[in-house]
């Protein structure tokens, strides 16, 4: 770890910016302005990391330094803790900042997926759907489509189920490749994919610095082009912390859409509200307001047809 005189050699060079965010946080605002002190690349700073024995990945960096995910693994905290040698930081000033479980307005109702990682996973999905062979158009329009999400006692996205209807649209459709796309933080290699109805799993690909997991669902017919199809499967997730909302993200236009998020009775948010977005650039609109159901303490949303862009659902805890 650096010694008292390498703090008093970069004294002079530290900024203002990065003296008030390692005093106060938050952590990814104290990560960015050390690196830009420091006038590093993420790529020289990965270099650096890997000669120090710890493997992370420019992407995951990235993410850290925007505050779209935090380091949570031993792995990345022993990755933090060579960052603060890298970036010539005084001992424990970057972890300190990590066990905080707060860090001010933005812990409390963080930004939405930013642009970049929702861009990032678009480009993985790509390579994954690639790796097994599945086109874009898989050769199905979707009828409709019904989303069940389960939010855990620890406030996680514990569970998600998806039930499809679905029309052929050329003959010889015999598969369908399921994506989920975790909370930051999560640990997609640890989820599990379950066939429910009418279909059983393939082979499934799965990216950890974006949290995409992607699963081939093999059905029980070959399917000819107008004909329908219904299939049912779920996503055992878990993996990740807090869980603040749930999107449909960017995709084709389509038939019916429902969305349901029910909360364990021992966590249960403030409030909710559904909001859509014309693409992952562009602002959110069309906020309303959502009420718990009584009993079963659940929110829904309905499209009685989709658009293409972005539909969802977002919850506030206490």
């Amino acid at each position: 770890m650096p010694h008292a005189t390498q703090h008093a050699d970069i004294a002079g060079g530290v900024t203002a910016e990065l003296d008030s965010a390692l005093r106060g946080g938050p952590f990814h605002v104290a990560l960015r302005a050390a690196i830009a002190a420091r006038g590093l690349p993420l790529q020289r700073v990965q270099h650096h990391l890997s000669r120090h024995g710890v493997k992370v990945g420019v992407t995951s960096l990235s993410y850290w330094q925007q505050g779209a995910r935090r380091p949570q693994r031993p792995e990345s905290l022993r990755a933090v803790r060579a960052l603060e040698e890298i970036l010539q930081l005084p001992e424990e000033s970057l972890i300190r900042l990590l066990a905080r479980p707060d860090e001010g307005p933005a812990a409390q109702r963080p930004a939405a997926r930013s642009y970049r990682s929702l861009m990032a996973a678009s480009d993985v999905l790509e390579h994954l759907l690639a790796d097994l062979g599945a086109p874009l158009d898989g050769g199905l329009h979707t009828l409709g489509h019904h989303e069940r999400i389960r939010i855990g006692a620890r406030r996680e996205l514990a569970a998600r189920e998806s039930h499809h209807i679905v029309r052929a649209h050329r003959d010889g459709v015999d598969r369908f490749v399921a994506v989920h796309h975790g909370d930051p933080g999560c640990a997609p290699e640890r989820m599990t994919v379950q066939a429910l109805e009418n279909c059983r799993t393939g082979r499934i690909r799965s990216h950890h610095d974006t949290g995409v997991l992607v699963t081939e669902l093999l059905f029980d017919a070959r399917l000819r082009a107008g004909d329908t199809f219904l299939f049912r499967y779920g996503v055992e997730d878990g993996t990740a912390g807090v869980s603040r909302e749930y999107v449909r993200g960017p995709g084709p236009a389509g038939g019916q859409y429902a969305l349901q998020v029910r909360f364990d009775e021992n966590a249960l948010p403030v409030r909710c509200h559904r909001f859509t977005q014309h693409s992952a650039a562009a602002p959110r609109a069309g906020r309303q307001e959502l009420a718990l159901t009584g009993r079963h303490h659940s929110v829904h949303l309905v499209e009685p047809r989709v658009r293409s862009g972005i539909v969802g659902i977002a919850w506030d805890w206490e």
